[in-house]
């Protein structure tokens, strides 16, 4: 292998890499399972290969085999092989018993401070164009049927989503995660008594001898899922990837600048300057920090995504019901923990006109920013 860098996996598996791309090298052949774009499915192979896309572009199909043929032959790999290619080779190896997980990061998302210790996450292709993309490979030191090996697959796809809707990432982040990951579950191969060029070629796997009999496959399968979990949560810790109460007002469509706008139209006796207007956004930021803000705030974001995707059975919020008054209750809350009784009274101004942005959002939403909105007001006037 002329690739910079090997790290060993499981017994003779070892993983090649540069900046370039990546090698999964097995002597002795993996059967996989894999939605690869080169091949998916089943295949009994030497080499997985993951390569970035300004290394090998699948936009001209003609030249894609010999490109990667081209490739192999200047880093010195040799044999059969799956293939996928991917945007950046940025990896994390998970190991937990017979059991390894590669974790492949394409990530355009950076956390940037913003004030204090708030932070926002942005990208230079901005959210239209961004990706989060995790490609997983789980290695499985066993040997396996095909039959069960796609049965772990589909357990590991159905984790992996399951992982990543209990994130309740925000919307524009949701939106750009997993748009071109992949996942690949690898076995060893039975013992049989194959050449190197029966692996490689027309065997049919379906006729070789298997035996599952004894694998517990209940233990292998709940194994096999919190492996893949772990090894995501790890890699969004190591890509530094968390999110917060900003990131939840972009993707509810909410700017500082429109806070700050709704907030000047209820101000009277004063003069509405550019003093003022930063006054308020220091104090906002400043409230924004508060941890018991933080959780009033996050509370109703939270309960009005499940209520306006009926996700519980017993509400509907679509008329608004004049009966809901815990939207008051948080926003009042929110209010008060700023700046005391009167922002409480403040909070009622905001209710009641929506000034701004307040008109625009939903039923939990516009009294919760109404009565944040309130509170910085009141408490810049108490500081003036």
């Amino acid at each position: 292998m002329k690739l910079d860098k090997k790290n060993k996996i499981q017994d003779n598996i070892q993983l090649y890499h540069d900046k370039n791309g990546l090698n999964i090298y097995n002597p002795d052949f993996f059967l996989t399972f894999s939605d690869f774009n080169i091949s998916d499915g089943i295949d009994i192979i030497e080499n997985i290969l993951i390569l970035k896309n300004d290394v090998i572009s699948l936009k001209n199909t003609d030249k894609v085999f010999e490109s990667i043929e081209k490739f192999m032959a200047s880093n010195n790999i040799e044999g059969s092989y799956i293939f996928h290619n991917f945007d950046n080779i940025e990896y994390f190896v998970n190991t937990y018993g017979d059991i390894s997980v590669v974790t492949v990061v394409n990530n355009d998302v950076e956390i940037g401070d913003f004030y204090g210790n708030l932070k926002v996450a942005n990208s230079k292709k901005g959210f239209m164009d961004a990706k989060i993309d995790f490609g997983q490979i789980v290695i499985i030191n066993k040997a396996l049927s095909p039959k069960l090996l796609i049965k772990l697959h589909t357990v590991a796809v159905k984790e992996r989503v399951r992982f990543f809707d209990s994130l309740n990432l925000p919307l524009h982040i949701d939106n750009i995660v997993g748009t071109d990951d992949f996942l690949v579950l690898a076995s060893n191969m039975p013992k049989n008594d194959l050449d190197d060029d029966e692996k490689q070629f027309g065997v049919d796997i379906t006729q070789m001898t298997y035996d599952d009999s004894e694998i517990d496959l209940d233990e292998l399968l709940e194994r096999v899922q919190d492996a893949v979990s772990i090894a995501l949560e790890d890699a969004f810790k190591k890509v530094g990837l968390s999110f917060g109460i900003l990131d939840y007002f972009v993707a509810e469509g909410i700017q500082i600048s429109d806070l700050t706008d709704a907030a000047m139209e209820l101000v009277e006796g004063v003069d509405i300057t550019d003093e003022l207007r930063e006054k308020f956004e220091i104090q906002l930021y400043k409230s924004l920090e508060d941890i018991n803000v933080i959780a009033l705030l996050m509370a109703a974001i939270r309960t009005e995504y499940d209520f306006e995707n009926n996700l519980v059975r017993e509400v509907d919020i679509s008329d608004d019901p004049a009966y809901l008054y815990t939207d008051e209750v948080l926003g009042l809350s929110i209010a008060n923990q700023i700046a005391g009784t009167k922002a409480r009274f403040n909070f009622v101004r905001y209710d009641q006109a929506k000034p701004g942005i307040l008109y625009g959002l939903g039923p939990m939403l516009d009294d919760i920013i109404g009565g944040l909105i309130a509170g910085v007001m009141s408490k810049i006037f108490e500081e003036s």
